[in-house]
């Protein structure tokens, strides 16, 4: 009987060989995704606790809850209780106004499924919101895993729930679940989980209208996967294709939609441009404000905001020189297209900016790369000033985000 030496190897057959750790594995399991929602709801308390403490230094009589339901809250809540409007809204001049048309459907739609289980509107909104927000640094978590490690995960969700603006999480607006669809539909992506990827990205595209550069961004990591899926695995090329292409249909669905709701095609786009002066104008009017901040602002936060603008476009310049996965980049990139190249209310850029991922991914990897003492130092002093900053907004400064 033949017999194998101690320095012969034996071959490993496929039935020996070890599983493909799992994303979930990968993530720490439920012990990782725990810390992750631990990090969202430090976040979420500490920065509650500086909205009230705001509030009563300033001797506001405006609760707590009522600032969650400001601005957009308003109207989303609106859109889940009366519905869409049918046409224009114009005042007694005849002057086109804003209206709900302009806000994307999902988030009012789970507001409204909120309310038929008998639930009050402005707890419907806020209770979604939170509840997006966990679904946030769970994808959140997972995408850095995904990426990199778990400790980039980790510290992906603290810096993304404790950046600037980053009060929205906690508000009656679409931003934590629009963050938390990008961020699941991009790790699943990478792990080419395609019918996840897909539906995902179809629901940010019905969200918000930066949905559009997700689902690019989903299309070319479909691209990508077919040069690794030979011609004769037809089944295999379909499948990241058909995500992409039902991730792409959805912003175009819901304009079109409008569209025809009102009768004229483009009407979401006069709706943005009579209610919030928003347009595209390849960035002319942002380049206006930066210069107008700069040589002679009087208002610290509108100079916070043009330095946040300025940060945001190195920070993206750092992830370009690292070049981080492509469809990562390719969302990033567009979606901050998007963001600076339209005119429209200056100090709603930050907030629009939150969800891009790209100008905060190289500092989560930094993170994790640091030695532990170094990076929770870092990032406690990233969130002080970031969950402070959110707060002051929305006690403080007298205007909408």
């Amino acid at each position: 009987m033949a017999t194998t030496s101690p320095s012969e190897t034996v071959p490993v057959t496929a039935d020996d060989a070890e599983p493909p750790e799992t994303l979930w594995e990968k993530a720490g399991g439920g012990r990782g995704v725990a810390v992750a929602v631990g990090l969202l709801a430090l976040t979420r308390v500490g920065q509650l606790l500086m909205v009230w403490w705001l509030g009563n230094a300033s001797g506001s009589t405006t609760g707590v809850w009522h600032r969650l339901l400001v601005w957009d809250g308003g109207w989303f809540i609106r859109v889940a209780v009366d519905g869409y409007p049918h046409g224009f809204t114009y005042d007694d001049n005849h002057v086109l106004q804003a209206n709900e048309l302009a806000f994307f459907p999902l988030y009012p739609m789970l507001l409204r499924l909120g309310t038929v289980l008998g639930l009050p509107p402005g707890v419907a909104g806020v209770g979604v919101a939170w509840l997006a927000s966990i679904g946030a640094a769970v994808g959140l978590h997972l995408l850095g895993t995904t990426l990199r490690d778990k400790r980039a995960g980790w510290a992906l969700v603290a810096i993304v729930c404790s950046a600037p603006v980053s009060v929205v999480l906690s508000m009656a607006y679409s931003e934590s679940l629009f963050l938390g669809l990008v961020a699941g539909m991009l790790a699943a992506a990478h792990r080419r989980a395609w019918g996840w990827a897909g539906f995902l990205g179809l629901c940010a595209a019905l969200t918000r209208p930066t949905g559009a550069a997700a689902a690019m961004a989903l299309g070319v990591a479909a691209l990508l996967a077919l040069r690794d899926v030979p011609r004769s695995d037809l089944a295999g090329r379909v499948k990241p294709l058909a995500a992409a292409a039902v991730a792409l249909a959805g912003v175009p669905l819901f304009l079109g939609w409008v569209g025809w709701r009102v009768g004229d095609w483009t009407a979401w786009f006069k709706i943005q441009t009579a209610g919030w002066g928003t347009s595209f104008d390849y960035g002319s009017s942002t380049l206006k404000f930066l210069d107008d901040t700069f040589t002679g602002a009087d208002g610290w936060v509108q100079v916070s905001v043009g330095l946040i603008l300025l940060a945001a476009l190195a920070a993206a310049g750092v992830a370009l020189a690292q070049k981080l996965w492509p469809p990562l980049m390719v969302y990033g990139v567009v979606a901050m297209i998007l963001v600076y190249g339209q005119a429209g209310f200056y100090h709603s850029k930050p907030r629009l900016l939150l969800p891009v991922l790209i100008t905060l991914v190289p500092a989560a990897f930094a993170a994790a790369r640091a030695r532990p003492r170094v990076a929770i130092l870092s990032i406690t002093a990233w969130a002080v000033f970031g969950l402070w900053y959110g707060a002051y907004l929305i006690t403080i400064w007298p205007y909408t985000m």
